[in-house]
């Protein structure tokens, strides 16, 4: 599957009454603690990937994510699956893999039909807003609607992020 994702920075407070008067339902709220890592045999910041442990409510997954697939948004094939938190990081250690960083988050998830809204607080960042779909075909439209929610909410398509969390923090 690819996700398709949208990030800007936002104030959540114009955006979460905006949502809410479309219709949009609050899912949940997360405190994630990602754990990114790196790999002995290429470097994922040269690369464009990601491999990280998150951390969620006594819970961790696996991520990996691939290179990004435009040059206007956080397109790219992901994979990911539950895992023993402790033991998956036994395993990446084993192999060679090492710790690239860490990003603390607590995430407001919201769902308008098939659009998942997440209003993000970042740890040493700030408030961003990603939206995103998931698809296995039909990417640039899916992509497109997604703009246009944003549009739709008061933020622009030239306000789009493509650099990841973790490359802000490396950046501060």
């Amino acid at each position: 599957m690819i996700e398709i994702e949208i990030k800007v920075r936002a104030d959540h407070g114009p955006v979460r009454d905006r949502i809410l008067e479309m219709g949009a339902l609050k899912v949940r709220t997360e405190d994630h603690l990602d754990v990114y890592y790196n790999a002995p045999h290429r470097d994922f910041a040269e690369t464009d990937e990601a491999l990280r442990l998150r951390s969620v409510n006594g819970g961790t997954r696996m991520t990996y994510k691939g290179r990004k697939l435009d040059s206007v948004s956080k397109t790219r094939e992901e994979f990911e699956t539950s895992v023993d938190g402790m033991a998956a990081k036994g395993i990446l250690v084993s192999l060679g893999f090492f710790e690239s960083g860490i990003v603390k988050k607590t995430r407001d998830i919201y769902r308008y039909g098939d659009i998942t809204i997440c209003l993000d607080l970042v740890e040493g960042l700030g408030e961003f807003v990603e939206v995103e779909l998931v698809a296995d075909s039909d990417i640039d439209s899916h992509r497109e609607r997604l703009f246009e929610f944003l549009e739709s909410i008061g933020i622009k398509k030239e306000d789009s992020i493509r650099t990841s969390y973790l490359e802000m923090l490396m950046e501060n």
